[in-house]
């Protein structure tokens, strides 16, 4: 006779001090982790709610990081939890060798969000590098071409392909990129080398792919917002006019909204709608899990189709629980008014932002949109000089202040605002104090 569960396990210690925790992961984790630190003395976090974080000694903290753009609903958010719990009660993997109800549910409710029209199909993987990875797969597989056209200072993930698109040195490795792959300007009216001359941008785009393809390209990558490179909003026009030689050449156009997407902008559901665009391919991640693994390729049919002849299998894409959340993040993005949210708290953090910018000179340009918002630091505004160090101990001060805020950028002087979308106005006027705090701790006001 079997002994009753607590009698044969005992539970698996999940608690430790400080130091046993920093100690561990120093001794047992890969050196490379270390450079994703982002304090000096490393924060522990042992448990969330809504729009705030604990540390492990009952510290509260405001997120402004939702962990890297992924908790969009806001931590333990009940129809999350709820639905994740349901699904473990019946069965907590599939492979997709098997069929499986929470794939197909999923699948459809993304597809209704999407433009009509284009009959849809969706691919499920477990990041948003891996969904790049697939995308570009796809691309070349239907066109037959080879070259790919990026952004600078974009990124679009870690995994060899991803990076060699991403354009931006601190995510590169010393070591031969991916081949096909072309990065042109970045639109970018603060620190673009051509300014606000969305013409420009164009025709650098034209000359790329007169001069490094032979004409035929299989695609173009885009971020709907710059995440990691900066923030940097795409320039009104530019999109279109891209997307039309793009299609020209023979490729597809691919929009990564890892970052951007259900309701993060404010105004639409997704970037693409924002910016005028239909994409033939769309890469979402991120958010869509609330913090479970899970991310998506969005693809024309006979897109799809073009890579049927051959297999491509993910033992953990769609695992259920996965599937599970996401269906309960779109019915939370839905119920909650979240995108409402996004667009109104955004904007209210956008009018304090630029407050605290007549006040500092340190401040040299807020941009952004919805709850994805930017604040670069300069050391001089007209030459616009990276304010790096700045930056790194903005983010220490608004710490002590019980604030946590990340940094980004080609020059790692951007301060990036991207919290969970149950952000409430409250916690804006909050996270300003906090910020005018720190800015009077080091910076002298004009």
């Amino acid at each position: 006779m079997k002994m009753p569960f607590k009698d044969r396990y005992e539970p698996l210690a999940i608690s430790h001090s400080y130091d046993e925790i920093v100690a561990k992961r120093n001794t047992y984790l890969s050196p490379s982790v270390k450079t994703f630190q982002a304090y000096n003395e490393p924060l522990v976090l042992e448990k969330g709610m809504g729009q705030w974080v604990w540390d492990v000694e009952g510290r509260r903290y405001l997120d402004l990081m939702a962990q890297n753009t992924c908790i969009s609903a806001g931590y333990r958010h009940p129809l999350v939890e709820n639905e994740v719990h349901r699904q473990m009660d019946r069965i907590q993997h599939v492979t997709t060798t098997y069929f499986n109800a929470a794939p197909g549910l999923l699948a459809e409710e993304l597809v209704s969000r999407l433009p009509e029209g284009n009959d849809w199909v969706l691919h499920f993987v477990n990041s948003g590098a891996e969904a790049v990875d697939l995308a570009l797969l796809m691309a070349r597989l239907h066109t037959g071409a080879h070259d790919i056209i990026a952004l600078r200072n974009s990124y679009h993930g870690l995994h060899f392909a991803c990076m060699s698109l991403t354009g931006m040195q601190s995510a590169r490795h010393a070591v031969p990129a991916a081949l096909g792959i072309i990065h042109v300007n970045t639109p970018s009216p603060y620190r673009g080398i051509f300014g606000d001359d969305t013409a420009m941008y164009i025709e650098d785009f034209d000359q790329a792919v007169m001069a490094s393809t032979p004409g035929r390209i299989a695609g173009f990558i885009v971020e709907a917002i710059q995440g990691y490179g900066g923030v940097s909003p795409l320039p009104e026009g530019y999109l279109p006019a891209v997307f039309e030689r793009t299609r020209e050449a023979g490729g597809l156009c691919i929009i990564d909204e890892v970052q951007t997407a259900f309701g993060r902008l404010g105004s639409h559901y997704w970037g693409f709608e924002w910016l005028g665009v239909t994409p033939d391919i769309v890469v979402m991640g991120k958010g869509l899990g609330n913090g479970y693994p899970l991310s998506a390729v969005a693809v024309n049919r006979q897109i799809a189709e073009s890579m049927s002849n051959a297999k491509f299998f993910n033992t953990y894409a769609s695992n259920p629980i996965s599937c599970a959340a996401g269906r309960a993040v779109l019915r939370a993005v839905d119920v909650d008014s979240l995108m409402e949210n996004s667009g109104a708290v955004g904007s209210r953090m956008q009018e304090r932002f630029s407050g605290l910018m007549e006040k500092h000179d340190v401040i040299g340009d807020v941009r952004g949109r919805g709850l994805l918002l930017g604040m670069e630091l300069v050391q001089d505004r007209t030459a616009k000089t990276p304010a790096a160090e700045e930056a790194g101990r903005l983010m220490e001060f608004a710490k002590e202040k019980g604030v946590i805020i990340g940094k980004c950028g080609l020059y790692g002087n951007v301060l990036k605002i991207r919290p969970p979308l149950v952000f409430a106005r409250e916690h804006v006027d909050r996270l300003s104090d906090a910020l005018a705090a720190s800015l009077a701790g080091w910076a002298t006001p004009r």
